[in-house]
């Protein structure tokens, strides 16, 4: 069982920027492939960005990039968001997620992932 914890989210305002922290309680975290979920009010929890196993190759939604990086610790545990130029619409919860290493590994697809954290909120304000 691999636990998640997010950190870093609050209140900013347009244009901010915030990093989210995810660290795992997994020793083999560099055998997980991560990714980074939201959910906005009244809608679906969608894919934002995800970062292979190994680390190396990410992955982005179309509508954060360029504004927002993945990144990994594999030495902490750990994997962050990186979110510059903060929309109004970027407002949600932002959820962590480890998915086992594969030969497939399915990045955006949300059933794909074994393992979620609680969320950290992010609120954009304009």
């Amino acid at each position: 069982q691999v636990q998640l914890v997010e950190s870093g989210g609050g209140l900013v305002q347009a244009g901010a920027s915030l990093r989210l922290s995810c660290a795992a309680s997994e020793d083999t975290f560099s055998n997980y492939a991560m990714g980074w979920f939201r959910r906005a009010p009244g809608k679906e929890r969608e894919f934002v960005s995800a970062v292979r196993w190994g680390g190396g190759a990410t992955y982005y939604a179309e509508f954060v990039k360029g504004r927002f990086t993945i990144s990994r610790d594999n030495a902490k545990n750990t994997v962050y968001l990186q979110m510059n130029s903060l929309k109004t619409e970027d407002t949600a919860v932002y959820y962590c997620a480890a998915q086992r290493r594969a030969y497939y590994n399915d990045y955006t697809n949300r059933a794909a992932y074994n393992y979620w954290g609680q969320g950290t909120q992010v609120t954009v304000s304009s």
